[in-house]
């Protein structure tokens, strides 16, 4: 066994792989004192949710190699010394004309591995890799700005759930991890980014028709009411990515981004899903999402919307580059 600075080598068996768990005692949460070997055993405990929300997604690391205190690195190329049972999906980005491949999850010990490699978060996009152009998943940002009270969070969640009710669409809540909340919904895999941003813009204003001393669409944060929260659409645009339902947050209260009931909206205190909270209402809950992949969701009728609003001289979705 090896021992290091930070204590000896960890092995732990996942699904029959062996996982090596290196400087297991190097604290990742000075305020908490949680370490390395915490984090690994606390996505085993969550192991379930967590690959299902990463599941053949390509999925970006945000590594802290030095606990949360410490740099991060953004890491969409799988990191250097991956056992030969990692699985990956090739990507391009347009924008530069390159190519990376990037962590791809089938199973937890992929998961795990991530962690050795000095992972805290999760980032996946809202594809899987048998079609990489063509969303399988819309996302909601419920994103307060800085002057937003968390309970003006809540009433706008209200709101969007009672329009998805309309549309007849499943929405799938969970806590950011910071101060918003997310709703997931699956679609149908028929379209390309621009059409689910479309998509995801035209719901946006008619939440922010409904409550419009809440609610902003305005792309330019210098331009928006400092106390509304924004329905940020893009978070749908391709190469932009939320953490994962279950990913621990690289911050102090190493907080987790919680699945939710639409019940607890009212009242969840989402600084108190964490790292050592969580893995007990997994164990007494189950996953939430375990139903997301039970039904996938028709977009045309949101893009009728997005071509109405056209029409009527709004704006289409700013340049996600910008």
């Amino acid at each position: 066994m090896a021992r290091g600075e930070h204590g000896e080598d960890v092995h732990l068996d996942v699904g029959g792989r062996d996982v090596r768990i290196s400087s297991p005692d190097r604290v990742y949460f000075p305020e908490r004192g949680e370490t390395k070997l915490d984090l690994a055993q606390y996505y085993l405990s969550v192991g379930d949710g967590i690959l299902r929300a990463l599941r053949e997604r390509p999925t970006m690391l945000h590594r802290f190699p030095k606990g949360v205190e410490g740099a991060k690195v953004h890491q969409k190329r799988l990191p250097k010394g991956a056992p030969d049972w990692v699985e990956t999906v090739r990507l391009h980005f347009p924008r530069y004309d390159l190519h990376a491949d990037e962590l791809c999850p089938t199973e937890l010990a992929q998961i795990i591995w991530a962690v050795q490699m000095s992972t805290v978060e999760l980032h996946p996009w809202n594809v899987r890799r048998a079609d990489v152009d063509r969303p399988d998943e819309w996302r909601i940002d419920l994103d307060p700005m800085p002057d937003a009270p968390f309970e003006r969070v809540r009433r706008v969640a209200g709101v969007v759930h009672e329009v998805l009710d309309e549309l007849g669409i499943v929405g799938f809540p969970k806590t950011s991890g910071g101060a918003g909340l997310h709703v997931y919904v699956r679609i149908e895999p028929r379209w390309e980014f621009g059409d689910v941003r479309r998509a995801a813009l035209a719901f946006a204003r008619e939440v922010e028709r409904r409550v419009p001393d809440e609610v902003t669409t305005t792309w330019w944060r210098k331009d928006r009411d400092p106390a509304a929260i924004f329905v940020d659409y893009n978070q749908n645009a391709r190469d932009h990515t939320i953490a994962a339902a279950y990913s621990v947050r690289g911050n102090a209260a190493a907080t987790v981004s919680t699945p939710i009931t639409w019940d607890e909206v009212a009242d969840v205190e989402p600084q108190d899903c964490t790292i050592a909270t969580v893995p007990e209402r997994f164990a007494r809950l189950g996953d939430l999402h375990t139903d997301i992949d039970d039904i996938a969701h028709d977009l045309t009728p949101l893009l009728e919307w997005a071509d109405r609003d056209e029409a009527e001289g709004a704006e289409p979705p700013a340049d996600p580059e910008d």
